[in-house]
């Protein structure tokens, strides 16, 4: 019960990681307002989820969004403790074919999405004055190159860079600003993702999600469920220390 009477608002809740993170907390004291733009995919989590959750509509690349889901959710759960920046998309392409309209796409959910919650999450802890915990979503992909996947990899190492700024100065408010970089997560998002690489590598369906499972140093892709601890440590008390950091949570996959 380590977030016990605690609340937190997770963006793209309704599924995938920010599902399991809402699990946890949920199951670690907490309540827990389930955010994302498939409203109701999110009104479903939380009733599966039980009296612990509340589901809210939020598009991140809304400012208006942004700031009734805040308002929002302080008139259901009473505050925001916990702040998870979960929400993003994946897009993969050579550099001679990336079209301006992904790349806008991908940086206004990924990177000002991340941005614009954490500031209007941020300015009401600070008016609240008890601080909190905002743990943003980067990726292994933050931490280098790679030759398909430029403008998502770019997305992620802003997240870093981000993390790292607004964790210095949101400390003086008793805000600890934290990321967490994960390696590959299997999940339905992995269709997906499997399918871009289909395309540009030409390989068979599921041949890529083979092959990055395999070049795991731990033996496996990552699950959802492998990445709740650290959701769990810098959400409570014992991260109130841990200032501006990413934590890699990728199987030996990225070593730093």
């Amino acid at each position: 019960m380590r977030l016990e009477g605690k609340t937190a608002l997770i963006t793209g809740a309704a599924r995938g990681i920010g599902r399991s993170f809402a699990e946890a907390y949920i199951r670690e004291g907490a309540r827990v307002a389930v955010a994302d733009i498939d409203t109701e995919r999110a009104r479903q989590t939380a009733l599966e989820l039980g009296d612990q959750a509340v589901a809210i509509e939020l598009d991140v690349t809304c400012q208006e969004s942004i700031e009734r889901a805040v308002e929002q959710t302080v008139e259901a759960l009473g505050c925001i403790d916990i702040l998870v920046n979960n929400a993003a998309i994946f897009t993969a392409a050579p550099i001679t074919e990336i079209h301006r309209d992904d790349f806008e796409r991908v940086f206004d959910i990924n990177v000002a999405g991340t941005l614009f919650t954490m500031q209007a999450v941020a300015e009401h802890m600070i008016s609240r004055g008890a601080g909190g915990k905002i743990i943003n979503m980067a990726s292994q992909a933050g931490r280098r190159g790679e030759a398909l996947v430029a403008v998502y990899c770019a997305s992620k190492a802003a997240i870093i860079s981000l993390t790292q700024s607004a964790g210095l100065n949101l400390i003086q408010h008793g805000i600890n600003v934290n990321a967490i970089a994960p390696g590959v997560v299997d999940g339905e998002h992995w269709d997906g993702v499997d399918a871009f690489f289909a395309k540009y590598e030409n390989k068979a369906p599921g041949e890529k999600k083979r092959e990055v499972g395999d070049a795991v140093p731990f033996g496996r892709m990552g699950t959802a469920d492998d990445l709740t601890g650290m959701a769990i440590f810098l959400a409570s008390a014992e991260a109130d220390y841990v200032v501006s950091q990413t934590y890699n949570v990728d199987g030996g996959n990225w070593m730093s």
